[in-house]
């Protein structure tokens, strides 16, 4: 099972909590070696530390911010592949800075459908980003989150079996995406489930609240896990990544008799 670890970035500049970049590149470093350290499969950076979001476009600070916080772990990583997610839904600045830096992957919150959240009503808009991989020739996969945490679905014609099917055969995402209701909650296992019945060929993940003990009931349901929040020291999302933590997560994922 593909292990991707989270790099929860610090609050970039311009956002209400700000730090210097030489900060912020200090932890994403950090963070990112005990992740490599600790066995991981790939790394996806996001803009964790710029609460409260926009429900949509970021501002050109952060993009510039977050471009050179991914090319400095694409470095780091080096054969492993990286991904990009500006949140809360910033799909066209998460696939441009994906492109100018190498990554490999984008997580979108709300690909296809809307979503009531914390930052208001949220609208995918798949067409204009597929649009703008097209025309930007770019080799980046595109990652949908479905029934995405913090937010429900908007209409009452909607669930999230269909807004799986929309996410593929019409948004034309590569890979879905299952979260618990917030950050660090478990996935619904029947949900993955469901869209591995009805999808197998699509690539999945669990995307929140993967930890050892759960490992076991993952393995046959999902493709991979992208974790964060258990990776840190203790277990609080705002502590940094601790390697021994990661290890016993991936001998987990591995099936490894502890």
């Amino acid at each position: 099972m593909q292990f991707i670890g989270v790099i929860h970035l610090e609050p970039l500049p311009g956002s209400p909590r700000a730090q210097a970049m030489s900060q912020v590149l200090a932890a994403a470093t950090e963070d990112a070696r005990a992740y490599l350290e600790g066995g991981v499969d790939a790394l996806i950076v996001e803009n964790f530390g710029d609460a409260p979001f926009f429900a949509t476009g970021v501002e050109p600070v952060t993009v510039a911010a977050m471009a050179v916080a991914v090319r400095e772990i694409r470095q780091l990583a080096g054969e492993l592949p990286v991904g990009v997610n500006v949140l809360r839904n910033d799909g066209f600045s998460a696939l441009s800075v994906a492109h100018v830096c190498g990554a490999s992957f984008v997580r979108v919150n709300v690909h296809v459908g809307a979503a009531v959240t914390d930052q208001g009503i949220v609208q995918g808009d798949a067409a204009r980003l597929l649009r703008l991989r097209q025309q930007l020739g770019a080799e980046v996969a595109v990652y949908a989150d479905v029934a995405v945490k913090h937010a429900v679905p908007l209409g009452s014609w909607s669930d999230p079996l269909n807004e799986a099917r929309d996410a593929t055969g019409r948004g034309l995402a590569d890979a879905l995406i299952v979260t618990g209701h917030a950050t660090g909650q478990p996935i619904d296992l029947e949900l993955a489930r469901a869209i591995r019945d009805d999808q197998p060929g699509v690539r999945l993940l669990a995307g929140s609240g993967v930890e050892p003990g759960q490992a076991e009931q993952l393995r046959g349901r999902v493709d991979g896990a992208i974790v964060g929040t258990w990776a840190k020291g203790d277990g609080q999302v705002g502590n940094r990544v601790d390697a021994g933590r990661v290890r016993q997560l991936r001998r987990a994922l591995d099936g490894e008799v502890p």
